[in-house]
């Protein structure tokens, strides 16, 4: 497959979980914006629950005309060679208009988004891929992304979800860890790779390095077999 190389980034305490406001309250956030920028991979991905909450002021697209679009394409509105990429399966998040900008917005949905929402996104500068039936098929907007958009290289950042998905479709090749020196322990809370079906096995790793800091956080890497 002609994908770039992907690694999941995530910040976790040490039993998994990756709620935002959790780890932030951790020693160890500084290292994992140091990690991140060490990976050299200027583009990012994150999931809509993620963007809604992080990336945008939370007000949703509301068509009025249903009609999606139903097979694959893409629209590249902006000649950037990195992007901060958002997984918005139908196409829901509100954004402001692209001017110039050097880390622009990159929307994945499925061919169930509507066209209006598409011409939304084309009006705002906005770049985007459509592809699979009834979900993201994310190992074909991968090889559009490469060979399109000519992205080589790129990290995933939440939330757990998302790297589920990455991971279940084997298109991980590395994991990097920042692990926060505490623990979290509250129920329901989401964790480092969610949603796999319950019949995969795990997945196995690699070691590739171990860094320790002062403040107790221990930034691992691991590589997919």
């Amino acid at each position: 497959m002609n994908k770039p190389y992907i690694i999941c980034h995530m910040m976790i305490s040490v039993d998994g979980r990756i709620d935002c406001g959790m780890t932030a309250q951790l020693a160890g956030e500084p290292e994992y914006y140091s990690a991140l920028s060490a990976l050299n991979a200027p583009t990012r991905i994150s999931g809509r629950v993620t963007a809604e909450t992080e990336l945008t002021s939370g007000n949703k697209f509301i068509p009025q005309n249903n009609e999606t679009i139903d097979k694959t394409d893409f629209a590249k509105n902006s000649s950037a060679n990195q992007f901060n990429i958002v997984i918005d399966t139908k196409g829901t998040l509100r954004w402001n208009q692209e001017k110039d900008s050097t880390f622009p917005h990159l929307i994945i949905t499925s061919e169930q988004v509507t066209k209006e929402y598409l011409d939304y996104l084309n009006q705002q500068n906005i770049s985007w891929i459509a592809c699979g039936k009834d979900h993201v098929d994310l190992a074909h907007a991968m090889e559009i992304l490469k060979g399109e958009f000519g992205i080589d290289r790129l990290a995933i950042v939440g939330g757990g979800k998302i790297n589920g998905g990455f991971l279940d479709a084997g298109l991980i090749d590395e994991i990097s860890i920042l692990i926060g020196a505490g623990a979290d322990g509250r129920i329901n809370q989401p964790t480092l790779f969610d949603g796999r079906p319950v019949t995969r096995k795990p997945v196995a790793l690699k070691l590739k390095d171990v860094k320790g800091y002062n403040d107790g956080a221990v930034w691992l890497r691991y590589l997919t077999k």
